[in-house]
């Protein structure tokens, strides 16, 4: 469909036509219609298909239009991550480019005081739209910096993220502060039992838009190894004797194993941080960057940043514990193999695991190759693949009939 199909306001096609977005993504082409007509809307999609837009250019469309206080904060975005929070706020340049009159500031922490008075400052003039982490947004909230009275769209972003971040407390302190009448659209990558409560406790008669989850790249290769769980540090330092790393992330189940993680592969000798929840934005932003710069080489880190790291180059992605369900397999794993490259994918086997990686060989359609674990590991875990348990299957399924007098089935 073309945005041109779509009832948006004239500027913000114009602003469109500079940046040459001309066809909408699936996302947009679904997600805008409703939120025009002033629809709740509960969206599931991936990173990278267009949902900044989806919900950008009906709410500057609508503001564009007229109608909302010229001194009031008409629009909170909640963003998990300062970096996404800045990512809307550039693309809210973007977009509302020859929307003069429209305003907006991006509140966020890790910063100086000298930052914070000009949050201050922006919020307390009526900037129309505020992108805000929300841990920042409750700060000013506490202070009496900022006025959500009169806030008619209310917009959370990577809302399951944010509950992965334990923010689920300050979103519905911030939700009690709007105005009773206003709009409210929630985006999330996963729909989990979490996220459900809070989309029904928010969310009054939602247009839900759900996207089927997009299979892995095909230029990412992906493979196993099966192995109990005391295996696996002796598995991940044989790939890296096998194959120096470099741009790795490995991705853990809880904190407490990320930390001890961490710290058993740099004292095996390499280069490697931990991110998760418990740090600070400061600590985070340092991890960032001592991984982008090239400082270090391996990242290991709670889904946290499954779908908030915006690195291009990853080479390899380790899954140590196996992820819980596909989505998160693929998000996870979506982190290599980008902007054209190839990359790899190894995902770590337990036997309490098998469940769980049959159910991804299903989504995927196929089998996933499993690599030979070294022999002077010890006994590893025996793999039943999809094929194999159905066979079984039929084979003692007949072999019961023809004990009970009956054909077997062909």
């Amino acid at each position: 469909m073309d945005f041109y199909d779509l009832d948006l306001n004239d500027y913000v096609l114009d602003a469109l036509d500079d940046m040459n977005f001309t066809d909408t993504t699936p996302i947009q082409e679904h997600a805008i219609p409703p939120i025009l007509e002033g629809r709740d809307v509960m969206g599931v999609a991936q990173t990278g298909t267009g949902k900044t837009a989806a919900y950008l250019l009906p709410v500057l469309s609508k503001l564009a239009d007229g109608g909302f206080p010229k001194d009031a904060i008409n629009c909170v975005i909640m963003s998990p991550t300062r970096e996404l929070a800045q990512q809307i706020d550039s693309a809210m340049q973007g977009f509302a480019y020859y929307l003069e009159d429209i305003s907006s500031v991006a509140v966020y922490g890790g910063n100086d005081g000298v930052r914070y008075e000009q949050e201050k400052r922006a919020m307390q003039s009526g900037a129309d739209v505020v992108i805000a982490t929300p841990g920042r947004l409750i700060s000013h909230l506490s202070l009496g910096n900022i006025d959500l009275s009169r806030v008619s769209f209310f917009i959370l972003d990577e809302a399951d993220r944010m509950l992965d971040m334990g923010f689920c407390d300050d979103i519905l302190l911030i939700a009690k502060a709007l105005m009773k009448e206003h709009q409210t659209i929630m985006f999330s990558a996963t729909m989990p039992g979490d996220i459900l409560s809070l989309a029904h406790s928010i969310l009054r008669n939602p247009v839900e838009v759900k996207l089927a989850v997009s299979k892995p790249a095909d230029n990412i290769r992906q493979s196993a190894y099966l192995c109990y769980e005391p295996q696996k540090l002796q598995v991940v330092k044989h790939m890296f004797e096998q194959e120096p790393p470099h741009r790795v992330i490995i991705f853990v189940g809880s904190k407490k194993k990320t930390k001890e993680l961490a710290i058993s592969i740099i004292r095996a000798g390499y280069n490697a941080r931990a991110m998760h929840s418990d740090l600070n934005q400061d600590e985070r932003d340092e991890v960032m960057y001592l991984f982008r710069s090239g400082k270090i080489d391996i990242l290991v880190a709670t889904d946290i940043v499954a779908r908030g790291i915006d690195i291009d180059d990853i080479a390899l992605v380790i899954n140590f514990d196996v992820p819980r369900d596909e989505e998160d397999y693929v998000h996870r794993i979506g982190r290599t193999a980008r902007a054209g490259r190839g990359g790899r994918a190894v995902t770590f086997v337990n036997d309490k695991d098998m469940l769980f990686f049959r159910q991804i060989e299903r989504f995927l359609g196929k089998e996933i190759y499993k690599e030979k674990t070294p022999e002077e590991f010890g006994e590893t875990p025996a793999y039943h693949s999809i094929n194999k348990r159905k066979k079984n299957f039929r084979h003692h399924h007949n072999k019961r009939n023809v004990k009970n007098g009956k054909k077997p089935n062909r």
